[in-house]
């Protein structure tokens, strides 16, 4: 793996830990919440620490651990 690959790695699972609440009206604090299992991942939703409110989602794909081989 050379430098510019590895330095992309880096930020493949970025999580917030603050994000803008349109009803607290600033940069709050957020939980993460896992909302939904998908067929290729899992759909999280981030929410203001102080309101509740949801203030964005996050998708995090994942590879498969098999591959299918045609016979």
């Amino acid at each position: 793996m050379n430098v510019g690959q590895n330095q992309h790695k880096q930020f493949d699972e970025l999580q917030a830990t603050a994000l803008f609440c349109p009803k607290c009206r600033q940069a709050t604090p957020v939980r993460q919440r896992l909302l939904l299992f998908l067929p290729d991942g899992e759909l999280h939703e981030y929410l203001c620490q102080y309101c509740g409110s949801s203030v964005g989602t996050k998708k995090v794909t994942q590879q498969p651990d098999f591959q299918l081989v045609a016979r």
